[in-house]
Formats: structure tokens, C-alpha cells, sequence
């Protein structure tokens, strides 16, 4: 038989075939149809006409190739698939006729799909090899929309990360039908290109990550919509410790994913969740170790397993996404803030301190002591908390492994205090100067101050008003002759000076300490954040205040004429009853105008009470700025009442020179508007005529009475035993 014989026979079997294939299927369809109405509601696509004679082979369950491989095609599948709008010979190009060729050419996505097709192969899916198309489409023929595919197609190889996204707060906003809710593209980006996290471009790389989670949690449109709290998170994320190590390129620093998981994000309510308040220490000790398990061993770790809802963990100190690190000034745990903004957070809560029986006092006495006061004035150098209590290794002042216990405290504060406790126990650390328990001796000092600040201040209102308002009211016409007479020489006038020049300095700089929030305080207060400027000025002005002292002192010990001052100065009984004058007179209960001698009562109290208040304040002072000293060789309370001592003397003294000496010299209407003896060492002498009469003729018998007809640089000569003997003569009187 000849081979066309044989071609055209085995042409006819195979239409014969054909037919009958077409016939059984119609028939199986009928019978398998379901009825009319179901029909209508399942509306499954039909093939495309020009495919019929196709499928009228292919279109049989089970056909296989000479090969074995399966040529069959389910038609309602591949109508229903992305590719049902194409016809075969949109793809199968090549076969024009039937029979086909004996070797049909393998038909290549990338004919249709060329970007996907060459962007699979630089993707983390190329390790799939020449199926990675089918491993997640499948058959070709049977391809369904992307849409419809995540995540259940990629579950095939990822079963357990969507397993964990089901379960996250994104997967059960999916569930719900969220519309901003994301998958897997979401965060991989589009699956032709997703590529390992270990890829520097990778949209889940560490680098990337924070841009990824941006891309909703930076939006606030997105933020609002969902009611989400967190401001700015990934924007604060980047300005920490842990952003910028992971944008120079740090591998192992944390990121998003790191705290707050990959596929199984939680919300932080949820037991499960790793940034739960009880699994936060677990996880920062993923990275952070050896802190982690010092953390748990402490106070504030062991109330957390106790299950406290007040003890703190990482993020009550360090923060949640704006971690900084401590050196950074605007860091919670830096130094200048951990005592107020973080430890003071919790332990100047009344709430937790009833709660918990935690001392109510602690913040507040920080605050006042010298620490607290130099800390709230800008310096880093100063002792803080975590300097005596530790950082993380905080444990119960009964706790022998405590910085604090009083077996260690002679070790802590030796840290800053070279010596400290080697001759007595530090007491009680804790102490309020102004109010609280302290030792008995504060105690004892803060009470007499408290008596006798105000008796004193509002004496000197009542008797200088009365005074100031008698002498308006009596108010006569001056005889001004011009005379004038010496009343404090140079030496003198220079004690003065540097008087003058220290006290206001010590004021401000003193005061700038106990209230550097203040706005005059401030500009003083620039440079304690580099250099203790304020500590520094304080200090020298207290040197020249002392040298000052000194000089008058000694000068007074080698001038025997001058040293005629002090006798002036000694109080006497006069003075008592010249007080009830005064004030008599001013009352208007006596008409007899009080007159006094060199000095009045007045003048001495305030000579022996400026000299008295220095004393005081250079001894308190020098226990406070020799610490070291003080702390080794003496007891704690001494430091305390050193600090108490100087405080309320410094109130005491500021207050006098304001409402005592400042009426005298300025504004005492016979002196106003300024005693000028300060500049050149003259008063003018009709003050002394009318006020100390005695005096004024004893210092003319004396020629000691300058007229404006003599030279004012030089009087007539004058014999000095005569001067000192009226010196001496005015004093008796």
C-alpha cells in the first residue's frame, strides 16, 4: 500500500475520531448539565467560537501526547482564566493545519510577558528554574488573576508566614475587607521582583524596611482613617540609635520587623505580641542580652514578672521608636534628663507611690538638693539617679548586691567623693532642706530661720516706714551751707568696693542655683551644659568678698586711729533706748527729736549683722564647696545643715541690705537721693548738725568741718592726737 494511501486513511480515522469525540461530549454534557437555573446563576464563560475545533480534541479529559504528557484542556477553566480572551492560535502560532507537526515548538511567556519574564530571573522566585512561571500560575491554560492568588497560591511554598499573617492585625483587617489592609505584594512588592532581605534593594531589606512600613504608617490620611495614635513613628524611628546605625549600613542594628515582627504582627494588646508590655524585655533582649537579664534580676524586672501594671520596662525609659542614645542631649535616659523626665515620671506619681508604698519624697528632694539644683541648671557633670541607684541594675536598698545599700553607700558616693564615709556613716541621702524629716540639727536651723526671718524683715518694714512717712510729714526746709567732713577714708572705701562689687554678684549667681528655671536666671545658666560659668562666678565673688573682709580687718588691726571705729561700733544701752525714741517720735508720742553719736544704732546693727552673715556664710560656704572634705571628715547632716545655713542666710541677708542699708543710703529722705560717701569718702556735714550735734561740734572744735571757702582736697593742719582724741571723745559720749 502506498504511503498516500496510508495518510489518507489515517486522515479519515482520525475525523472519523473526531466526530465521535465531539458526540460523546456533547452527550456527557447534557447529561452532567446542571438545571436551567443553576446554570443561570453560576453565568460560566463560554469558549471563544474559533477555539471549538480545538477543544473538540484537546477538550477531552485525559488526551496525552505521544509522550505522555497532558494535552488536555478543561474549557470552562481556561474561559474563566486571565487568558480566556485569547484564542490558541494567539499563543500556539506556530500550528497552522491539522495534523500539527510532529514536534511542536514549547511555547515561552516571555513571548507575551517579556518585563515579568526578565525580571524573574534577578528575583528570589528564579530558584525555581524554568517552571517558576507554572510554580505559581499553574497551568497555563488555566492562569487565574494575581488578585485572586495572594496568599493563598504563595501559602503552597510559604505556608507558615501566611499562616502568621492570617492571624496578624493585617491579616484580620484583610478578613474584613479592608481596603487599605496589605499583603503580600504590599510589603515584597510586585511578584516578579521580590527578592531576599539580604538584597540591598529589596523593599524588606533593613535599609528599605523603614520606607516599606511608611508607605501607610507616614501617611495620615491612613493614620486618621484607621485611628491609629502613634505620630510619626517610622519619622521618629529614623532619628534613633537604631534608625541611623541602620541607614550607615549596620546589619545587626534593629529594625521595624526586629520589634514588631515579619508576617505575624500583633497588636500590642495581644498576649502574643511582641511588643506587649510583658514581652518587651524579651524582646529588646534579643539583641540586648546581657541588659536584658540585669533588668530581669532588678527591682523594676522583678515587679514585671509579679505582673505589676505600674513597673516599667525598656520603652518607659529609652522610649518606643525615638531611642537616642544616653549621651544625646535629647535623650530620656542622658543625663541631664533621667531624673526628671523618666525616674521622676513614676516616682513623683502619688498614685503609684500609694500603691506600691513607694517614698513620696525622692523626686522632690533631688530636685532641692545640690544635685538636683545644678542639674535643673544645665549640668552634665553633676550626679543623677541612675549615678547612685544604677541603670539597669536597680535592686531594693535592702538588697546587698544595691549601689545604695548602706554597705555600699561609702563606695558610691566615693565615685564623685573621693573619701567619703571613711570617718562617719552617710546617713540619710534623701533630705528636703526646706521642709520634710531631716536631722535634728536642720530641723533646728530651719525652724529658727523660719522665726526669725520674718521678725526681723517686717522690723525693718514697720520702722522704716514709720520712719520715712514721720519725716514726710514733718518735713521742713534744708539749711544747706555746703560744709562737708570725711567719713570714710580710702581704706575703708575700698573694703566697700569690693563689698559692692561681690554681694550683688553672690545674690544673683547664689540665687540663679536654687531657681535656674527663672527667666532672669537663664542667661547665666547658657553655659553650664559645657562649663560650670555660674558655680565659677559664684565662687570668685565670693573670694573677693572674703578679701575684701580681710582688708578692712587688718586694716583696723594696724591703724590705731581707725581701729577707733570699732569703739564707735561696740553696742551700748544708749542704743536700746534710742530705738524706743525713734520709734516714739514717729508715732507722734514724743516731740523730742531723738540724737544720736558717731553712729546710731541703726549703722552698728548693721555693721556687726553684715559682719556676723559673713562669717556664717564663708564657713557654710567653704563646708559646701570643699565637699570632699566635708564628707569625709565629718558627718552627712553637717553638709545639710551647711546647705540649710546658707540658704536662709543668704534670704536673710539679701533682704536686709534691700530694706535696711538701700533706706539709709538712698532713700532716708535727709539722705536722698544718695549718700555719696562711698565715692569719695565726704558726707555732707548739716546732717550731722541737725542729727548728731555732739558729733558735728566735736568734729569743728576738731577742724574736721570742710567749708566751701577752704580747699576741699586739704584742710587747715590738724593736730592728729587732737582728731583722735575727738574720735575718742565722740565714741564715750
Amino acid at each position: 500500500m502506498s504511503r498516500s494511501t496510508q495518510g489518507g486513511r489515517f486522515a479519515v480515522q482520525q475525523i472519523i475520531l473526531c466526530i465521535i469525540g465531539i458526540l460523546f461530549s456533547a452527550c456527557l454534557a447534557v447529561i452532567s448539565a446542571p438545571p436551567v437555573q443553576a446554570r443561570a446563576q453560576a453565568k460560566l464563560p463560554l469558549p471563544l467560537k474559533q477555539d471549538e475545533s480545538c477543544l473538540a480534541c484537546h477538550g477531552q479529559a485525559g488526551m496525552t501526547a505521544a509522550s505522555g504528557k497532558s494535552i488536555s484542556i478543561d474549557p470552562g477553566k481556561h474561559a474563566a482564566s486571565v487568558h480566556g480572551t485569547l484564542s490558541c492560535q494567539d499563543c500556539h502560532t506556530a500550528i497552522k493545519d491539522y495534523p500539527h507537526p510532529a514536534k511542536v515548538a514549547k511555547l515561552k511567556c516571555a513571548t507575551c510577558h517579556a518585563d515579568e519574564a526578565e525580571r524573574v530571573p534577578t528575583s528570589v522566585h528564579s530558584a525555581l528554574g524554568e517552571g517558576a512561571c507554572q510554580s505559581c500560575h499553574g497551568n497555563e491554560h488555566e492562569v487565574t488573576a494575581s488578585a485572586q492568588m495572594a496568599p493563598a497560591k504563595c501559602a503552597q511554598c510559604h505556608a507558615d508566614e501566611v499562616k502568621e499573617f492570617k492571624q496578624s492585625i493585617h491579616g484580620q483587617a484583610a478578613a474584613t475587607g479592608d481596603p487599605d489592609a496589605p499583603n503580600c505584594v504590599s510589603c515584597h512588592g510586585p511578584v516578579h521582583q521580590i527578592r531576599t532581605s539580604s538584597d540591598a534593594s529589596a523593599l524588606v531589606a533593613k535599609k528599605n524596611l523603614p520606607d516599606t512600613c511608611a508607605s501607610c504608617h507616614s501617611n495620615p490620611q491612613f493614620l486618621s482613617r484607621h485611628k491609629i495614635p502613634f505620630a510619626h513613628p517610622v519619622e521618629l524611628y529614623r532619628q534613633s540609635v537604631h534608625g541611623r546605625a541602620v541607614k550607615d549600613g549596620n546589619e545587626t542594628a534593629a529594625t521595624c520587623s526586629d520589634c514588631h515582627g515579619s508576617h505575624g504582627i500583633l497588636g500590642s494588646r495581644d498576649a502574643r505580641s511582641q511588643i506587649n508590655h510583658w514581652n518587651i524585655a524579651g524582646t529588646c533582649g534579643q539583641c540586648h542580652t546581657d541588659i536584658a537579664k540585669t533588668y530581669s534580676e532588678s527591682v523594676h524586672g522583678q515587679a514585671m514578672k509579679a505582673g505589676l501594671p505600674g513597673a516599667p520596662v525598656c520603652v518607659d525609659c529609652h522610649g518606643e521608636h525615638l531611642i537616642l542614645a544616653p549621651k544625646d542631649s535629647a535623650s530620656l535616659v542622658n543625663a541631664s534628663r533621667v531624673s526628671m523626665a523618666t525616674c521622676g515620671r513614676c516616682h513623683s506619681d502619688e498614685r503609684l507611690a500609694l500603691r506600691y508604698n513607694l517614698p513620696a519624697d525622692r523626686v522632690p528632694s533631688f530636685a532641692d538638693s545640690y544635685h538636683g539644683l545644678a542639674l535643673r541648671g544645665g549640668s552634665q557633670s553633676v550626679a543623677n539617679c541612675a549615678s547612685c541607684h544604677g541603670v539597669h541594675n536597680i535592686f531594693r536598698t535592702a538588697d546587698a548586691r544595691s549601689t545604695v545599700n548602706a554597705a555600699n553607700l561609702s563606695k558610691t558616693c566615693g565615685n564623685c567623693h573621693a573619701g567619703a564615709g571613711d570617718h562617719f556613716v552617710i546617713g540619710p541621702v534623701h533630705v528636703r532642706i526646706s521642709t520634710g524629716a531631716a536631722h535634728p540639727v536642720v530641723k533646728w536651723i530651719r525652724w529658727t530661720y523660719w522665726g526669725l526671718i520674718p521678725l526681723t524683715l517686717g522690723f525693718m518694714v514697720i520702722h522704716n516706714l514709720l520712719d520715712f512717712v514721720a519725716k514726710l510729714i514733718r518735713r521742713r526746709p534744708r539749711r544747706e551751707t555746703g560744709e562737708q567732713t570725711t567719713r570714710m577714708n580710702l581704706n575703708f572705701r575700698i573694703a566697700h568696693a569690693g563689698v559692692i562689687l561681690s554681694f550683688p554678684t553672690l545674690v544673683y549667681t547664689g540665687f540663679a542655683l536654687k531657681y535656674p528655671e527663672a527667666w532672669w536666671a537663664r542667661p547665666l545658666l547658657l553655659w553650664e551644659g559645657h562649663f560650670a560659668f555660674r558655680g565659677a562666678v559664684h565662687r570668685g565673688a565670693a573670694l573677693v568678698l572674703t578679701i575684701a573682709t580681710l582688708y578692712h580687718i587688718i586694716h583696723l588691726a594696724v591703724n590705731r586711729r581707725d581701729r577707733l571705729f570699732l569703739k564707735a561700733m561696740i553696742p551700748q544701752f544708749k542704743d536700746a533706748t534710742d530705738l524706743v525714741q525713734v520709734l516714739l517720735h514717729n508715732l507722734g508720742l514724743s516731740k523730742t527729736e531723738p540724737q544720736f553719736a558717731k553712729f546710731n544704732y541703726a549703722e552698728k546693727v548693721e555693721y556687726w549683722a553684715f559682719m556676723w552673715g559673713t562669717v556664717v556664710m564663708t564657713v557654710s560656704g567653704c563646708l559646701l564647696w570643699f565637699n570632699n572634705f566635708t564628707l569625709r571628715y565629718f558627718p552627712k547632716w553637717v553638709s545639710d545643715a551647711a546647705t540649710a545655713v546658707h540658704y536662709y542666710e543668704a534670704l536673710l541677708a539679701t533682704f536686709s541690705i534691700l530694706l535696711w542699708h538701700f533706706y539709709m543710703v538712698i532713700f532716708d529722705p535727709l539722705v536722698y537721693p544718695m549718700d555719696t560717701a562711698w565715692i569719695d569718702g565726704k558726707v555732707p556735714a548739716d546732717h550731722y548738725r541737725h542729727s548728731r550735734p555732739a558729733y558735728y561740734r566735736a568734729l569743728e572744735r576738731a577742724h574736721l568741718i570742710e567749708r566751701d571757702s577752704e580747699p576741699t582736697d586739704s584742710g587747715p593742719p590738724q593736730n592728729p592726737v587732737v582728731a583722735d582724741h575727738v574720735e575718742d571723745l565722740v565714741v564715750k559720749k
